[in-house]
Formats: C-alpha cells, structure tokens, sequence
C-alpha cells in the first residue's frame, strides 16, 4: 500500500469521486438507479470513515452507517442527526448492491438517497476542520 493515503483528505477524494459518479449518472440518457443508490450509500459510508481518520481511530470495514455514525459522534456529537439518512441509506444502499434482492429502484428513491448523501456528506464537512486541528 505504500505511496496512498488513508487520511481523512484520501476517504474525502474517494467519496468525492462516487458524488462524481451520481453526478455523470445522472446526466445520462439511461441512468441505472440502483448504481446511483449505491454511490450516494458510498458518499455517505466515506465521510464518516473520513471523520474517524481524522480523529486518528481504526476506519472499520463495515457499511452499516449508523454504526460508523455512532463511532463519529463520540468526536461530534451533532453528527448523530444524520440518523435517518444514514439508515436509509443503508438499507437503500444494501439491497441496491445484489441482484437477488430483484428490487426495482425508482427515480424517485433514487434522488431521495443521493439527498441524504449530500446532507451527510455536508455534515461531515462542517465537523471536520475542527477534528484536524
């Protein structure tokens, strides 16, 4: 693993990169929902992971967000009003993720997740400066 970072600004780039992917997903003509469902689950797994590397705690290696949210606000306490979101997107973000869950993800749903995403992702972002320091 030498030369790649696992710092907080690494799990930033990385969640970044899947809001990059929801982003050009849903720009196109065809546009696989479940796929956007899981980035916005991604997004949203990677910020608290972000909060944990920053405050210099193991980065478990689980998707369950309410878990890694819980972990967060031991160091942010105001975190844990993403509750509901996260436990959306948990749900969302896991029967999204197989084929034999044969569950059809609508627009709708869809763009509801990727909301929850940014409204975690943003309340990662106003807590980690202070975290950093």
């Amino acid at each position: 693993m030498s030369g790649h970072s696992t710092g907080a600004d690494a799990w930033i780039a990385k969640a970044e990169n899947d809001l990059l992917c929801i982003e050009n997903n849903l720009a196109s003509k065809s546009i696989p929902w479940d796929v956007v469902v899981f980035h916005a689950q991604q997004v949203a797994e990677k910020y608290p992971k972000a909060v944990l590397a920053a405050a210099g705690r193991p980065i478990p290696k689980i998707h369950d967000l309410v878990t890694l949210l819980k972990e967060c606000a031991k160091f942010s306490p105001g975190l844990i009003s993403q509750k509901e979101d996260c436990r959306g997107l948990t749900r969302y973000g896991s029967v999204s993720r197989y084929p034999e869950n044969e569950f059809d993800m609508g627009r709708d749903e869809a763009l509801s997740m990727v909301e929850a995403a940014r409204r975690v992702r943003e309340a990662v972002r106003a807590v980690l400066p202070s975290l950093s320091s």
